[in-house]
């Protein structure tokens, strides 16, 4: 009888998943209900990144957990990679379920923010779940950050 070998990344594969699931079955057994999510980021006329340097591509943001009457805040960095100044403003879409953005709201602190060309910065989005928001377990949605010449 031959015995397989596992490997590392399965093994801590495996590991992970059984910490998740026991996480989310503790949760399951508590007075509070987490909300939790994944959100795609696309851009229109400017570059989204995760770092300050802007060298790397944000495409996806992981909210993480929301406890319902809670909000939680991301910070991402914005470049104007054109040749003119653009304002910038936010929204979402494609909201899984679609009840979702009745009870969470994602607003930032750059909305109608003037961005002059090859300049960056910082933004912070918050996710906030309202206190109904205990029948929502699991939602997705896209970011929406767009520069528009003034």
């Amino acid at each position: 009888m031959e015995i397989q070998k596992i490997s590392a990344g399965a093994l801590i594969a495996v590991s992970v998943t059984g910490i998740f699931l026991t996480m989310l079955t503790a949760g399951v057994l508590t007075a509070n209900q987490t909300v939790l999510s994944e959100g795609i980021v696309s851009a229109v006329g400017v570059g989204v990144y995760t770092n300050y340097e802007c060298t790397k591509n944000c495409t996806n943001i992981d909210w993480g957990a929301i406890d319902p009457g809670n909000s939680t805040t991301k910070t991402i960095y914005i470049k104007n990679t054109g040749n003119i100044p653009v304002i910038l403003s936010l929204t979402s879409t494609n909201w899984e379920p679609s009840n979702a953005s009745t009870c969470l709201t994602l607003t930032w602190n750059r909305e109608n923010y003037l961005l002059a060309a090859g300049n960056s910065m910082s933004a912070r989005l918050t996710l906030a779940a309202s206190s109904n928001a205990d029948n929502i377990t699991e939602f997705s949605f896209d970011v929406v950050v767009t520069g528009t010449q003034q």
